[in-house]
């Protein structure tokens, strides 16, 4: 097997996927190239001698420009390669999607809720409306995990540091992040925890959940109980009594809300892990379900891509806001946009933004775009959908999951223990990181650069998503994990 990947023939470098030693030769596609270095795991190196201002093509696109010349065989990384990106641009939409073909229906063993939702968990949430009480409600789930069994598979706490202080849009994004979570299908029961002087305290909150099932969801304001704790505790118990009832039964997989999400990626991730989940939206959305794409300052160089996949006009120029909208972020707090890949995408290979967002964007396989939701919008449409938050893992995978998402996908090179509200499924893109952190991974697509296809890996894939959203746990839930954070933009009073 070759020790090198060309990833698009229209590619001017090739990647290696082991250590290439100094003076090796190679032969890509039907040329002899000779390593004038030694060129690292993951890492490109140059199919022809480049002038300096040289456009360096990967993935069949430019990530970058050439800072110096560059010899055939040379390696190239942030030493001589940098991004070609400008700030704001001028888009056109010229679409470029393939018909949509529908295969047969699969089912997953799931919850049929009540009010006509999902869910692939049926576990007891409590969460908190501010941070002052993030303690007791954490404490409460402490004293409530005998509460566990076959049918109440947690019960977990989701502490954050938000809902008082804040103002404008940053406190209204706390208060429907916290409403969507309420509201999430993966909760069979839900203890909402407030102090009960907080900006967004419980009666506030109320506004923004919509009908509530009283049975469901339940209201505990601490200063209003002599034992917050006691209680909190009692509660959980008449919740997990509800719960209860609700037993897994066939659904189809058209149910199902994939979120999809990248950290630590490395230069096997464009090749293996991210195309590998392509390949899984592409089956999960032939089968009518739908998938959710986010982390928006990783589509940069990318996102023409995208735009050209619009279903229609009107979500062409909401995929444009979404792209714009996030590069003034950056510029309304003087940062520049393109400080991006981070120490570690370097250290694995990754050189450019450009680099770095045309191997995440592989994860939206060849879907059409459907939807683009903003940030702490529930998906309402079938298919792939697009969704404003930044990278950060925490941030974006929360967002995933107040967006609907049943369960996030998360591609890594890196590895990460992380999780959060809903099961995390870390998927690696090298089979070293696999075989070193069994307690973190859930499935090894570095097998795709040893020679499976990803066609293989995509099916694999499938079956390991419909078993988890069927109750097999993530190993993030094994060791007890469960995490959010929330996207904080504005001032604290």
């Amino acid at each position: 097997m070759a020790n090198f990947i060309k990833i698009n023939e229209n590619d001017n470098v090739a990647v290696a996927l082991d250590v290439i030693p100094e003076n090796t030769t190679v032969n890509v596609a039907g040329s002899d190239v000779t390593t004038t270095m030694e060129i690292p795991a993951g890492h490109k190196f140059a199919l022809l001698d480049m002038p300096e201002a040289t456009p360096v093509i990967k993935y069949g696109f430019r990530i970058g420009n050439t800072t110096a010349a560059v010899k055939k065989g040379e390696w190239i990384h942030t030493h001589n390669l940098k991004t070609g990106l400008g700030d704001l641009l001028e888009y056109s939409y010229e679409p470029d999607f393939a018909e949509e073909k529908f295969t047969e229906d699969a089912t997953f063993m799931g919850y049929n809720r009540k009010n006509g939702k999902v869910g692939v968990r049926n576990e007891i949430w409590i969460i908190p409306t501010v941070g002052c009480v993030n303690n007791v409600a954490s404490k409460i789930a402490e004293l409530s995990k005998d509460l566990v069994c076959e049918n109440i598979e947690a019960v977990c706490a989701f502490p954050h540091p938000y809902g008082c202080s804040q103002m404008g849009d940053d406190q209204e994004h706390t208060r429907q992040i916290l409403a969507n979570l309420i509201n999430h299908p993966n909760a069979g029961g839900v203890l909402v925890l407030g102090l009960g002087c907080e900006n967004s305290n419980i009666d506030v909150l109320k506004g923004y959940m919509g009908e509530i099932d009283t049975d469901r969801v339940k209201f505990l304001v601490s200063q209003e109980s002599d034992d917050e704790i006691a209680e909190g505790v009692e509660i959980v118990k008449e919740l997990a009594k509800y719960a209860a009832q609700f037993k897994r039964e066939p659904i189809s997989v058209s149910k199902l809300v994939i979120g999809m999400k990248c950290g630590g990626s490395d230069g096997f991730s464009g090749i293996t892990a991210n195309p590998t989940v392509g390949r899984f939206s592409d089956i999960l959305i032939s089968k009518k379900g739908t998938t959710i794409l986010t982390e928006v300052p990783e589509m940069f160089g990318a996102e023409t891509i995208l735009m050209n996949r619009c279903a229609n006009e009107e979500l062409f120029n909401k995929t444009v806001d979404l792209i714009n909208d996030f590069k003034n972020y950056f510029k309304s707090h003087n940062q520049t946009i393109y400080e991006n890949p981070s120490p570690g995408n370097k250290k694995g290979g990754i050189s450019t933004l450009e680099d770095k967002s045309l191997g995440c964007t592989q994860k939206s396989g060849n879907a059409i775009v459907k939807g683009v939701l903003a940030y702490g919008e529930i998906v309402s449409t079938p298919g792939l959908n697009l969704l404003s938050a930044p990278g950060n893992d925490l941030v974006a995978a929360t967002a995933l999951a107040a967006s609907g998402a049943h369960i996030v996908l998360f591609t890594t090179g890196r590895g990460t223990p992380f999780a959060c509200p809903v099961p995390t499924m870390k998927i690696s893109s090298n089979s070293r990181l696999a075989g070193k952190k069994e307690n973190w991974i859930d499935f090894n697509a570095g097998v795709v650069a040893e020679g499976e296809d990803l066609d293989t890996a995509g099916q694999r894939l499938f079956d390991e998503v419909v078993a988890v959203a069927s109750g097999k746990e993530v190993k993030s839930e094994k060791a007890g994990f469960h995490d959010m954070a929330i996207f904080k933009q504005g001032v604290t009073l």
